[in-house]
């Protein structure tokens, strides 16, 4: 698959804006189908920090906000984000949910910051995934858990493991979602990322 421009990211980022409102009843299931499965080998607790880069309409918060202490739901799709806006006020007695507009690739947070981090179906949409992970990793507390997902159109496991590689992160599962269009991988930092 060839690298996205920063222009055809904008024009994905339009494409999310008038998505918003049916989002969900076209991708939901299969978004709740790979966040269960996720969650099925990440271990959260009541004091994690989890981002949710690329969060969408906020399906992951429901799945969460009892389980964990504060989630930051962050995306470039002012759009999308109303949607999780609104999911985010339903939750606001089970859990603190903040939302960020910003880009994936330029996250407004410190180094080492979160204890878990998800970014489902994300890396296809930016120009060059390897950036993207590399701020993902760059935001991730070492030993934290990171999930991302890619679109099995786009990304082979090989190159999955290629673009993780070498980023500080050990990978420690990578499977394809049968029922869903994606592959998995579920990743620790082990220390700083390298500059690549």
């Amino acid at each position: 698959m060839a690298q996205r421009s920063p222009e055809e990211k904008r024009d994905v980022m339009r494409y999310y804006d008038e998505l918003a409102g049916s989002y969900n009843s076209l991708y939901g299931d299969e978004q709740d189908l790979k966040i269960d499965l996720a969650l099925g080998v990440v271990r959260l607790k009541d004091s994690d920090l989890v981002l949710d880069v690329g969060c969408g309409t906020g399906l992951l918060f429901d799945h969460i906000a009892e389980s964990v202490g504060q989630i930051v739901g962050l995306d470039l799709s002012s759009g999308i984000l109303g949607v999780a806006s609104e999911r985010s006020r339903e939750l606001r007695e089970r859990c603190k949910v903040s939302i960020i507009r910003a880009d994936a690739d330029f996250m407004p947070f410190r180094e080492e910051a979160f204890d878990v981090i998800f970014a489902f179906t994300l890396l296809q949409n930016l120009p060059d995934p390897a950036v993207t992970v590399k701020e993902i990793t760059r935001v991730a507390q070492t030993d934290s858990t990171i999930v991302i997902t890619g679109l099995k159109k786009s990304f082979s496991e090989e190159r999955i493991k290629s673009i993780l590689g070498g980023r500080g992160i050990e990978v420690s599962i990578t499977r394809t979602v049968n029922q869903a269009q994606d592959l998995m991988a579920v990743c620790r930092k082990v220390h700083e990322a390298k500059d690549k």
